[in-house]
């Protein structure tokens, strides 16, 4: 059974996309081994995200999104199961995962703005996390295409500085994991 790819409507054409998880042994050099295997074989990474695993800190969870377009599935998870360090990976489907992804953006700010700032700022159910005199970093911690609608929102504004994360994932309650590795 070939998990589908999710379909992404802020990214370009409407490229398709496959969210692994993948469960690594927390060594030095690991995250540029898989990086350098999806850039070798021309797998086009949309988003990436590393931290250490929940159970020990000996191992780290890494969650890819990568383009469907650029390589199937079966070969991408083949490559990964190739290296070392890799000791499991999930296939994560859009209807049986929960994504979220961290906006953080600082918007110039003055009277005439502020108003409006804030009543987009809490339509999104954003949170202002710093403020001075003349700008606020507000941050959003949401759906992907949440912080896409956020970001093209903020668009409207002067904006100092805007940085997402990559996606983060992991399977909804009560719904089967897919584990890919062999």
């Amino acid at each position: 059974m070939t998990p589908e790819p999710i379909e992404t409507a802020a990214s370009p054409a409407n490229i398709t996309h496959h969210i692994l998880s993948v469960l690594v042994e927390n060594k030095a050099g690991v995250l540029a081994r898989i990086a350098g295997l999806f850039a070798r074989r021309g797998f086009n990474i949309y988003s990436l995200a590393v931290a250490p695993a929940e159970i020990h800190e000996r191992f780290s969870r890494i969650t890819i999104v990568v383009d469907a377009d650029s390589a199937p599935l079966e070969q991408i998870v083949g490559q990964l199961n190739k290296l070392v360090n890799v000791v499991d990976i999930t296939d994560l489907s859009p209807t049986d995962a929960i994504e979220r992804e961290l906006l953080l953006a600082t918007i110039t700010t003055n009277v005439d703005v502020q108003t409006n700032l804030m009543e987009v700022i809490a339509r999104a159910n954003a949170a202002i996390v710093d403020v001075d005199a003349h700008a606020v970093t507000v941050a959003l911690a949401a759906t992907p295409q949440a912080c896409d609608d956020f970001e093209r929102t903020l668009a409207g504004f002067s904006q100092v500085e805007l940085h997402r994360t990559g996606r983060v994932a992991l399977p909804r309650l009560g719904r089967p994991a897919n584990p890919l590795a062999e």
